[in-house]
C-alpha cells in the first residue's frame, strides 16, 4: 500500500501552527502539565513508581537481556 503525499497551503499551515502554539500556551495546558510532573510526588503514590511492584519486578526479571 503506497501513501499519498499530501500538501497543505503554506497559509494553513500556519494558522495550524499558530492554534497548536495558543493551545500549548493554554492555562488549561499549563495547569494538566503540572499535573502530571507533580502525580509522582502524592503522598498515595508507591516509592517504586509501579503499580504491583511484585509483577513489575517479575517483568522485569523475565525480559531477555
Amino acid at each position: 500500500m503506497e501513501a499519498a503525499e499530501t500538501a497543505l497551503p503554506t497559509a494553513l499551515a500556519v494558522l495550524m501552527v499558530g492554534v497548536a502554539s495558543r493551545q500549548a500556551a493554554s492555562p488549561t495546558a499549563r495547569l494538566h502539565a503540572n499535573l502530571i510532573r507533580s502525580a509522582a510526588r502524592l503522598p498515595l503514590a508507591p516509592r517504586h513508581g509501579a503499580f504491583n511492584a511484585a509483577v513489575a519486578t517479575a517483568l522485569t526479571a523475565w525480559q531477555p537481556r
